[in-house]
This record gives structure tokens, C-alpha cells and sequence, in this order.
């Protein structure tokens, strides 16, 4: 068993959220006009892409997703845009209220047992997928509970270091590059 740290190399302890998301209809202007209002950068855009492994509600599902991810401080904010009209999960919420607030993300290094524990609780796991990085990340419906649903991300050494990469180039960020690939 590998040693397991007690915060990430972006400063955010385990078990923490470390991200807040969003859907967007346009991710260009989106990136542009939360840079512009609240001075965050630089995005790191993936995509589009497709999911090769997702589940949605327990049944495959491929929709078009293109991501932007970025630092302020410890907390990343994500912005999440959906290209086709394939159920997901993200579609579910832009149908039933436009976009805005998606999902917090909670860094976990047990993501069968935080699974589990949701479970117990009531949350069932509303989206699976499998990151480029090989950590996987279930979406638990927590929408009883609290106004969004838990993003649970396994942190694996590969996706600390994808995440504090990103952070990384936000602390002291000059202004200047402010959407990059990755």
C-alpha cells in the first residue's frame, strides 16, 4: 500500500472539495467572463471529447464534453460544456434548470469506500467514467441533500499531479496565455 498524504500537491486535504463546477453554454465566453470578473486563470481546456467508459444513472452513454479547468487559490473552478443533447448527467440539470452550479468535487483516496458511504447515506452514484489519467470519478446524487451533486475523484499520484500542474501555473498567473490545452 502506497503511502497517502494527507493533502494533495495543491494544498487541499483529502476528503476536502477541491473543486466547484458549472455548465456553460458557450466555454470560450465563459472562460473570458469569469477571467474578466474574477480574475481566473489560466483554463485548461479538454476537449471535446467523447468518455470511452461512462455511465449515466447505470447505462452507457456518450456524450461530447468539452472541459475548463482552473485555480483560485486551494479550489479549482470547472466549467463544463455538453455539445449534443445525449443524456447525462450534465443534461439532466440544464434541463431541469439551465446552467449554473453543477457539482462540488471531493478529492478521495478510497473511492469504493466514499461510495459506499454515500450509498448509506442515501446517494446513489449518478455518473461513472474513468479519467485520461486512469483515476475514476463517480457522481453521487446528492440533490436531496444539498443543491448539486458530489463529483467523488479518486486522486491517484497521476491526477495529483495533473491537478497541481494546473494549480500551479495559477499562482502568480500574469494574465497573460489564459486558455492552454491540457
Amino acid at each position: 500500500m502506497t503511502e497517502q498524504l494527507p493533502q494533495f500537491g495543491f494544498g487541499q486535504p483529502a476528503g476536502a472539495l477541491i473543486q466547484y463546477a458549472y455548465t456553460v453554454a458557450d466555454i470560450h465566453a465563459a472562460m473570458a467572463t469569469w477571467t474578466a470578473t474574477l480574475g481566473i486563470g489560466p483554463w485548461f481546456v479538454r476537449g471535446p471529447f467523447t468518455p470511452a467508459a461512462a455511465e449515466y444513472r447505470g447505462r452507457p452513454t456518450t456524450p461530447t464534453l468539452t472541459l475548463a479547468r482552473a485555480f483560485s487559490g486551494h479550489a479549482m473552478v470547472e466549467l463544463v460544456h455538453q455539445s449534443c443533447r445525449t443524456p447525462s448527467v450534465y443534461r439532466e440539470i440544464i434541463e431541469q434548470r439551465g446552467h449554473g452550479f453543477h457539482h462540488w468535487g471531493v478529492g478521495v483516496h478510497d473511492i469504493d469506500a466514499e461510495v459506499a458511504r454515500h450509498a448509506a447515506l442515501g446517494h446513489e452514484v449518478a455518473f461513472a467514467d474513468t479519467l485520461p489519467s486512469g483515476a475514476r470519478i463517480r457522481y453521487v446524487d446528492t440533490s436531496a441533500a444539498v443543491p448539486g451533486f458530489v463529483e467523488l475523484i479518486e486522486m491517484t499520484p497521476d491526477q495529483d499531479t495533473t491537478y497541481t500542474r494546473i494549480h500551479r501555473a495559477a499562482m502568480g498567473w500574469d494574465g497573460t496565455d489564459p486558455v492552454r490545452s491540457g
